[in-house]
């Protein structure tokens, strides 16, 4: 189903039910925190930790040589943690997406996503999506990386308290655009930039097309 479509009819499907009806087991003896990292195998180690280093800003915390990793391995980090990602040299060939879908790094306000979506241009780096997502509304800017995974820089994800509620399909509001994004937000969701300046360089959303 393309993009910007929601079939309400398939999410109510028994398939779908199913799925959305697991839950964990009573007495669970442990409980998971947080996803804390991710290790991405890359063809270039150098060229990719130049990237990831100097177009995204993560912080090389170790570094194994290939005695110690055969390609070679570089943690790094964009928090206190001592590392949120790992790269791996060795890769044949660039990713296919077939195991790993993406991966996505959230900033803190709105007005970033709009600075990393010009500084990512700038840097010539392929985007393939920016706007706001279905499940999770997130605001979202989608490109890749010198291996071909693909990347997500978001803010503003629904999140869930105590009582497990969920947004409703009805209220998801996916756009192909940041400007439509911001002019047109879900319930609840706070598009107001604090630099209105960013929202000039924004093509001016008129509506859904017909």
């Amino acid at each position: 189903m393309p993009r910007g479509v929601v079939d309400l009819e398939g999410l109510k499907s028994p398939a779908a039910e199913e799925l959305r009806r697991m839950a964990p087991p009573a007495g669970l003896p442990f409980g998971i925190a947080k996803l804390g990292h991710a290790v991405l195998k890359v063809q270039d180690l150098k060229r990719s930790v130049a990237f990831y280093t100097g177009v995204l800003g993560f912080r090389v915390s170790d570094v194994y040589p290939d005695s110690m990793m055969k390609g070679g391995m570089v943690f790094l980090r964009c928090n206190t943690d001592h590392h949120c990602l790992a790269l791996v040299g060795g890769a044949q060939a660039g990713a296919a997406a077939r195991e790993l879908h993406h991966l996505a790094f959230e900033v803190p306000t709105l007005d970033e996503v709009l600075r990393a979506r010009e500084h990512l241009r700038r840097h010539g780096v392929k985007i393939d999506f920016d706007g706001r997502r279905r499940a999770g509304c997130q605001v979202a800017v989608e490109f890749r990386d010198p291996d071909n995974h693909f990347l997500e820089v978001f803010w503003g994800l629904d999140q869930v308290g105590s009582d497990g509620r969920v947004r409703p399909p009805e209220e998801w509001r996916e756009e192909m655009s940041l400007a439509a994004a911001i002019d047109n937000p879900p319930p609840g969701q706070d598009t107001t930039l604090h630099d209105r300046s960013l929202r000039k360089g924004l093509k001016k959303f008129d509506g859904p097309p017909d």
